[in-house]
């Protein structure tokens, strides 16, 4: 275990990435593995009546990324991310790539969320469960004020209508998000917390 793992564990800064030995190479390998995630989790991917957005498994893996990396590679891993979907990866849900429409507008969030995320992670906010269904939410916050904000222009909707069609479907699967992370976060921190003091 490196010696890093003792200095950040636990009430200091630092996010899980930073147990690692930190070099180009490594972080260059991190920032892929996580764009990599969040795409294979866009390939969970099904539609709800009345919305033309999907649910994905895509904003799950944008929040864990940027909790797990800190903000700057999580920032850089959502922005490879959407960049690479958007010259031609099939990485988007259901495996589309370029401008997706409607839905684009949540693509262009998650470097912001990824930042915002590992920012409060830095700072501790995924070490408790209370920190990190807060830490979550201002992540999820920055998805949807992005997503619905670019929805209800492309469609032409009302605040009201884009809402409705773009979050509020969508709020019984982000808390299930939110609760998958509030017990895999803290408790990965408390394994590394047992195993440093081993």
């Amino acid at each position: 275990m490196p010696a890093t793992a003792a200095v950040i564990y636990p009430g200091r800064k630092g996010v899980l990435a930073d147990l690692v030995a930190s070099t180009v190479v490594v972080d260059a390998v991190m920032v892929v593995a996580a764009a990599g995630l969040v795409g294979a989790l866009a390939q969970v991917s099904f539609h709800l009546p009345g919305t033309p957005v999907p649910v994905t498994g895509q904003t799950f893996g944008v929040l864990l990324a940027g909790a797990a990396l800190g903000w700057r590679r999580g920032s850089l891993a959502m922005a490879l991310y959407v960049i690479a979907g958007v010259v031609g990866v099939p990485w988007f849900a259901g495996g589309a790539a370029g401008m997706v429409g409607a839905s684009f507008g949540y693509l262009l969030s998650y470097p912001l969320a990824g930042a915002l995320v590992g920012a409060l992670a830095s700072r501790g906010g995924d070490r408790s469960p209370a920190r990190t269904v807060a830490t979550m939410l201002a992540g999820t916050a920055v998805v949807y004020a992005v997503g619905v904000t670019w929805l209800a222009f492309w469609l032409h909707l009302s605040p009201g209508t884009a809402l409705g069609e773009g979050m509020v479907p969508f709020l019984p699967g982000d808390a299930l998000k939110l609760a998958l992370a509030a017990a895999l976060l803290p408790g990965t921190w408390r394994l590394v917390s047992r195993h440093a003091r081993n």
